[in-house]
C-alpha cells in the first residue's frame, strides 16, 4: 500500500469542503478524481499535496504519516491549475530554484530541460511562454526531486488540443516508469483514455470508488454529465 487515507476531513466555515473520506492507493495506479465544480476534489488533492491542512483524519505514506512534513516532502510533486512559477524569471531559474528547494541535484534541471523538450527556452521568461509550455515546465518541477507520488489538478484545462496530447504522452510516460498518478478532470474522453481506476466526489462526499468500465456503465456517470 502507498497511501492510506482515513476519515480525512474539511470544513470551509459553513461549507462542507470534504466529509470523512477513506480510501487507499496502491503503487503504479493512475487515479482520476471525478466531479462537479465544488465537489471537493481540488479540496483533497491539496491535503494529499500537503497543501492544507485537513480538519480531521490521516494520510499515511508507506508507514510516514502527512503530519511529518519533513519526511515526505521529497515524496510528492504536486501540479496545480494554476501554475506555481515565478513568472518574471526564466525557465532555467525557475527550475535551479524549486531544485534548491526540493534538495535535487542540479543535474536534475538539465534533465528536465531535456526530457521536456524546454531547452531552446531555458533563458525564457516564463510570463513569456504559452499556456501549453508553461504546464510542461510547472510538471518539469513538480518531478525534480523524482518522487514517486504525483498529484494533478486539472492538468490540460484550457490547452489546445495538441498540447492537451503532448500532456496525455507524459502522463502515460511517468506511468510507464512506475510513477503513482493522481489527477483531476472534467473531460471523459481524458479520463476513459488514461484512468485505471475512478473517484467521484459530489458534494464532498466519494460516491463512487471502481475501474473507468464500471464508472462509464453507471448511473453516476450519466447522472454527473445529465446535470
Amino acid at each position: 500500500m502507498q497511501l492510506e487515507i482515513r476519515n480525512l476531513t474539511k470544513r470551509y466555515d459553513q461549507k462542507r469542503g470534504l466529509t470523512p473520506t477513506s480510501f487507499d492507493v496502491h503503487k503504479g495506479e493512475l487515479i482520476a478524481i471525478v466531479g462537479h465544480n465544488g465537489a471537493g476534489k481540488s479540496t483533497l488533492l491539496k491535503m494529499l499535496a500537503n497543501w492544507i491542512v485537513p480538519d480531521g483524519g490521516t494520510v499515511v505514506m508507506e508507514g510516514v504519516d502527512f503530519k511529518n512534513r519533513a519526511a515526505v516532502v521529497r515524496e510528492i510533486g504536486f501540479i496545480p491549475e494554476v501554475p506555481n512559477l515565478f513568472d518574471f524569471f526564466s525557465v532555467e531559474y525557475n527550475l535551479r530554484l524549486f531544485a534548491a528547494l526540493s534538495r535535487a541535484p542540479l543535474s536534475r534541471v538539465e534533465d528536465i530541460l531535456g526530457e521536456f523538450n524546454l531547452l531552446p527556452f531555458r533563458k525564457s521568461k516564463v510570463q513569456a511562454l504559452s499556456k501549453g509550455l508553461m504546464q510542461r515546465v510547472n510538471i518539469g518541477r513538480a518531478l525534480l526531486a523524482d518522487p514517486p507520488l504525483l498529484i494533478l489538478d486539472e492538468p490540460t484545462s484550457g490547452l489546445d488540443f495538441e498540447m492537451t496530447r503532448e500532456i496525455y504522452r507524459l502522463l502515460n510516460v511517468m506511468h510507464e516508469a512506475g510513477k503513482t498518478i493522481i489527477f483531476t478532470s472534467h473531460r471523459p474522453e481524458e479520463i476513459r483514455n488514461l484512468a485505471t481506476r475512478i473517484l467521484v466526489l459530489h458534494e464532498g462526499t466519494l460516491v463512487f470508488d471502481g475501474p473507468p468500465q464500471e464508472y462509464f456503465q453507471s448511473e453516476i456517470h450519466e447522472r454527473l454529465y445529465a446535470s
